[in-house]
């Protein structure tokens, strides 16, 4: 039988990564939006359950989506041959930073908690720079700034005032440094463990502990398992959780893993500044909330900021094009 030998056409360097980038920065409008609609399943879910159960309820969600992805062979992972160190410190990190919001929430508003996410990508850029050696030009550091600054502008105008509490205040910084160390570890992994792989690790290590502790409270409370599933009785959180499980961890975790593999590790945080946004604006568009011209502003600057990160090179790139 006659056939055609077909060849292989490689990339270029310089297309490659003009391609990589394209796909990064796909992956992170995705992930902004996905996470800036969350806050429309967390408002919905916490009339029904606590904090610690809605969070169960997201992990489980994830965790049964991962199950039916891999029995019907959709995905696939080589966790066993990766290193265990760069999966396990990863996942940790960001399992950490949930555990550590959730708390931390306990002692002060959500508004505060916003306002500490907004600074984990000044403490990525600190870290990055002395862990991987990812040096940022002073443009990408007005960017940051313009972008971080902007958000905490936002929040504190909308809030008007704040009370925070010295244990919420530690107990946010820590969650905030732990989601910079995760995403500075989904860098550093990049070589060794593909996205999906460290996306498994974080639901399975979620589940295992949020479970856990539920488990825990029920028993010290004596309460048991019986009213456990009892929220996702109603549609609305049903629905809600699903969403923010297989929505707003299992597909974002695996965006944020993807995009920091394509990019610095900066420039994929930043766009997590941007989801805070877009949570912002989306609750005055679908909830109906007040549009004041702070909104307006402040959101033009954080896009302003996000996209000045973007398309200003780091001093990485410069360098390589100067060899």
């Amino acid at each position: 039988m006659l056939y055609k030998k077909t060849e292989k056409i490689e990339m270029l360097p310089e297309e490659q990564k003009k391609a990589d980038r394209r796909k990064g920065y796909t992956a992170a409008v995705c992930f902004s939006v996905l996470v800036g609609f969350s806050f429309l399943g967390i408002k919905v879910s916490q009339p029904y359950a606590d904090s610690l159960d809605i969070l169960c309820y997201r992990y489980d969600f994830a965790f049964a989506a991962v199950i039916l992805l891999m029995l019907f062979r959709i995905i696939r992972t080589e966790i066993r041959q990766r290193p265990k160190s760069k999966l396990l410190l990863t996942a940790g990190f960001y399992v950490g930073f949930m555990a550590f919001q959730v708390i931390g929430l306990v002692f002060t508003t959500s508004v505060e908690g916003a306002i500490f996410f907004a600074i984990i990508p000044i403490i990525v850029k600190v870290i990055a720079s002395a862990f991987l050696g990812e040096k940022s030009t002073w443009k990408q550091n007005g960017f940051v700034g313009l972008s971080v600054a902007s958000l905490i502008l936002m929040i504190v105008m909308g809030a008007g005032t704040l009370d925070l509490k010295p244990a919420g205040v530690v107990l946010l910084l820590i969650s905030s440094f732990a989601m910079a160390l995760s995403n500075v570890f989904m860098r550093y992994a990049r070589n060794d463990c593909r996205p999906i792989e460290i996306t498994v690790t974080i639901v399975i290590m979620g589940f295992i502990v949020f479970n856990t502790a539920a488990a825990v409270k029920g028993l010290a409370n004596g309460e048991g398992f019986t009213d456990y599933f009892a929220p996702l009785a109603n549609p609305q959180v049903f629905i809600a959780t699903a969403y923010l499980g297989i929505g707003c961890i299992l597909l974002s975790a695996h965006l944020m893993s993807y995009m920091l593999s394509k990019m610095e590790a900066v420039k994929g945080t930043i766009f997590g500044n941007l989801s805070t946004a877009i949570s912002i604006v989306a609750g005055v568009v679908i909830l109906g909330e007040p549009l004041r011209w702070y909104h307006v502003v402040c959101t033009l600057l954080i896009i302003a900021g996000v996209l000045g990160i973007c398309f200003s090179g780091s001093s990485i790139e410069k360098t390589d094009k100067e060899k």
